[in-house]
């Protein structure tokens, strides 16, 4: 899936993911848990991720900083 912008609405356990492609239109719109934000983001390559500046993105944007070290070393 070619992804150019993904932003993800935070709550406490459902988490909102829109991504938009390199033109600007909608090409996902889905609803995760936690665990599964953290599995769908760990296989796409983005430009641009956008959330809001909160302890859940802070622990988001290490979880996914985590799993692109280990896939490139």
């Amino acid at each position: 899936m070619e992804l150019h912008t993904i932003g993800i609405g935070l709550g406490k356990t459902v988490f909102h993911l829109i991504g938009l492609n390199l033109r600007g239109e909608v090409a996902v719109r889905k609803k995760f848990s936690r665990t599964q934000l953290v599995h769908f983001t760990a296989n796409l390559k983005v430009d641009l991720i956008g959330m809001e500046a909160c302890g859940g993105a802070h622990f988001l944007g290490r979880a996914h900083c985590a799993t692109k070290a280990m896939r490139y070393g």
